[in-house]
């Protein structure tokens, strides 16, 4: 699932069809996703020959396909912003301030899971909107408005939790709750067929999340306008293309997405409380870059996406029943990230030699 925008995106809104695909130049081994699946699968084979333990499916497998939904969610709720050439950083506070309504609707409402969950979702869109919004009418660069965003929340939530609760978390766990945190989709079966219990139920929310936003993106004229207004704003708005609404859409999707994934989050530690999100924002970025995700907008991968969020995790996860410490861990995965990144320009270059020989 990736979008381009092509020299063709301007009639292609003008005549409501899709985006027609560029032509196919490059070899197979330059694509930048397929060189990190490869990366991928080699870092699993060499983490499970140091560690056979790396293979457990309950205690490894499991938490590890766990984190990887949730945190390719989070990706996805900044590869929102970076389609149209903006940045979100207050993705984790989005996600604190969406579940900490969700929270209030559990202990005081008494709603049940997915009742929450969907005040939660508004919640996050409603925030998301607000900053989209700022950003469009004053024309301060996203990064300011969302940092400031960031700073208001981070003085505003701990003030609520510690007004509503005693010990900064709220403590009303509603039915289900428990069982989408332990059950996988061994859980889930048609006669005597059931899935993998490697695989939690937790990580259908991440199937979907993609599927709706690769849908939208590669499928919607709402999805080539959000890629043409990255890719240039003049232009778009020259094509007529509302750019401030696409602003405010593209933050509102980001801010929804981000509360998703605190729901992810909350579900699998079982405690809502306010540091909820703080470990969003370097995950939400390296995803969708090493992914393929253009930081100046017009350009997305979804798949990209999700794969450079496994790399990311299998390092981490790796890493760590190696007996890494924290700060060598960081710096042992700043390391193969540049690897990783370089390897990539490697192929890049190489290709474009190629090409240069064709012609």
């Amino acid at each position: 699932m990736t979008a381009p925008v092509s020299e063709t995106a301007t009639q292609a809104l003008q005549e409501d069809a899709p985006i027609e695909k560029p032509p196919r130049g490059a070899p197979w081994w330059a694509n930048q996703r397929i060189g990190l699946l490869v990366l991928v699968v080699l870092l699993g084979v060499l983490f499970g020959i140091l560690r056979p333990a790396f293979y457990n499916q309950q205690l490894v497998i499991f938490p590890l396909l766990r984190d990887i939904a949730m945190f390719t969610v989070v990706g996805l709720a900044q590869l929102c912003v970076l389609s149209i050439g903006h940045m979100n950083l207050a993705v984790g506070r989005m996600a604190a301030f969406s579940m900490m309504l969700t929270g209030i609707s559990y202990d005081l409402f008494h709603l049940t899971l997915y009742s929450g969950l969907l005040v939660g979702l508004v919640a996050g869109t409603a925030i998301g909107a607000l900053a989209g919004w700022v950003i469009a009418r004053t024309g301060v660069n996203s990064f300011v408005v969302t940092l400031a965003l960031d700073f208001l929340l981070l003085g505003l939530i701990p003030l609520v939790y510690t007004g509503l609760t005693d010990n900064a978390a709220f403590v009303t766990k509603p039915p289900g709750m428990r069982e989408l945190r332990n059950y996988s989709l061994a859980d889930v079966c048609v006669g005597n067929v059931c899935g993998s219990p490697a695989v939690p139920q937790l990580a259908l929310f991440a199937v979907v999340a993609m599927a709706v936003v690769g849908w939208i993106y590669a499928r919607t004229r709402l999805g080539r306008e959000l890629l043409m207004t990255g890719s240039s704003v003049k232009a778009a708005e020259l094509s007529g293309i509302p750019t401030a609404r696409r602003v405010i859409t593209a933050h509102a999707m980001s801010g929804c997405l981000a509360a998703l994934a605190g729901f992810m989050l909350a579900v699998s530690t079982g405690s809502i409380k306010a540091t909820i999100g703080e470990e969003f924002m370097l995950p939400s970025f390296l995803g969708p870059i090493l992914g393929g995700t253009l930081l100046a907008g017009g350009f997305v991968s979804i798949w990209g996406t999700l794969i450079g969020t496994a790399l990311t995790s299998v390092i981490r996860k790796g890493l760590d029943l190696l007996g890494v410490g924290l700060e060598s861990l960081n710096i042992y995965l700043g390391l193969i990230l540049l690897v990783a990144l370089s390897t990539d320009r490697v192929r890049t270059v190489l290709s474009e030699r190629q090409e240069v020989r064709r012609q």
